[in-house]
Formats: structure tokens, C-alpha cells, sequence
């Protein structure tokens, strides 16, 4: 997939190539940009995340938990390209990031992976 579907909601449930249930949507930003028209900010995020930052590094810190692997590089295309937070099921998992081309499909009110959970990166 291109793009972060725009049907994304937080606690929507989310399963794996296998069609195994990994978890829920914990956070989720759409896009940072319309793909056909670069110079428009056509941003959607979760609520949690609807707060408006003036810079980059304010936007980062408060997306991502200085706990989390992602390295910069992938925080930027996180935000530049959509991403959502899997809140993973299990006492001990470790919540993970789904990018857009980790997605295959929308139905319903669960979210379809064309890859298993331990290809996502940890958060």
C-alpha cells in the first residue's frame, strides 16, 4: 500500500499475514503530504497526536518515546510517509510500527498486514 488508509481509527484490531490477531491501533498519522500535490499539508492523525508542532524535533519528541529503536531517518518517513503504533498483545511484547507498505487491507474494523509482527520494528 502507498499510503496510510484514511479509515485508520484508534483500537481498530490488527492481524498479521497469517491472520493472526498481533494487537490494536494505539496511534496513527496518516500522511504528511497529498502524493499528487506535494506543497499541501494534508496531515491526519490520531487525536492523541492532533496538537500542531513548530518544529521537526518538537514533532518527534512527541511522537516518539525517547525509549523507542527507531533511528531518526525512520522517524522522519514515519511522519513524511504515515505510520501507525501497534499496541501488541501480550504482557511483555514489545509494540511495533507498521509503515505503509506493510499494509494490505482494510475490512471492517480490522486492519489486514501483508508481513508477520516480527517484521515490524519494535518501538
Amino acid at each position: 500500500m502507498d499510503a496510510i488508509p484514511n479509515t485508520i481509527a484508534e483500537g481498530m484490531k490488527v492481524f498479521d499475514s497469517a491472520m493472526h490477531s498481533i494487537g490494536k491501533v494505539d496511534t496513527f498519522r496518516i500522511t504528511d503530504e497529498a502524493p499528487d500535490q506535494p506543497e499541501i499539508d494534508a496531515a491526519g492523525v490520531s487525536p492523541v497526536l492532533e496538537d500542531e508542532r513548530d518544529t521537526m524535533s518538537a514533532l518527534l519528541a512527541d511522537v516518539f518515546s525517547p525509549g523507542d529503536d527507531l533511528p531518526r531517518e525512520l522517524q522522519e518517513k514515519a511522519l513524511r510517509e504515515g505510520f501507525v503504533r501497534l499496541d501488541a498483545d501480550g504482557f511483555l511484547a514489545s509494540d511495533r510500527y507498521i509503515f505503509p507498505e506493510h499494509i494490505d487491507r482494510v475490512e471492517g474494523d480490522r486492519l489486514i498486514l501483508n508481513v508477520r509482527k516480527d517484521d515490524l520494528l519494535k518501538a
